[in-house]
């Protein structure tokens, strides 16, 4: 995990699960798996899986593994598990890199999409349902980024960067 390493206590210690994707006995890609409110940082918002409800995030494949299935075999992986545990939904964000491919023949489907800016000190973010999907489904994706009273509300919004670590 680089950089992150020291992250890694501290989401075991409030219940994260961490996936890893194995080659010749080493880590060739991990992820983690969230049933409690995490921020996403990239968008600025906190997500709070309902119940039967995971959120499946901070995916990544060491570099001399990428381009290899590694992250679709993940994304695959973390799926089976979660509906063998009887989860019913897993929520993920994707942003455009090359892996971003993968996450629809692994059986996601968008809902929302979103695109940032930061500008100075203020983060700057531009949300709308992705085409062809249920009305219904975008209202629980806008309440688990926002709440039952409140849903995340869609368009533009521009408010100050918050730093937190996740």
């Amino acid at each position: 995990m680089g950089g992150e390493a020291s992250l890694v206590r501290p989401r075991f210690a409030r219940g994260v699960r961490a996936f890893a994707a194995m080659v010749d006995g080493a880590i060739a890609g991990y992820g983690w798996l969230s049933t409690r409110p995490e921020w996403i940082g990239e968008v600025q918002l906190e997500i709070r899986p309902g119940r039967g409800e995971a959120y499946l995030w901070n995916c990544a494949t060491v570099p001399e593994h990428r381009r290899r299935g590694v992250f679709r075999a993940l994304l695959t992986g973390i799926s089976n598990h979660a509906q063998a545990e009887g989860l019913r939904r897993l929520w993920i964000g994707s942003v455009a890199i090359p892996a971003e491919k993968a996450v629809g023949p692994s059986g996601f489907r968008r809902v929302l999409t979103f695109s940032t800016w930061t500008l100075g000190p203020a983060h700057v973010l531009m949300s709308r349902p992705a085409a062809d999907v249920d009305p219904r489904t975008v209202r629980e994706a806008r309440i688990v980024l926002g709440s039952q009273e409140v849903p995340m509300r869609l368009g533009l919004s521009v408010r100050s960067r918050i730093a937190r670590i996740h």
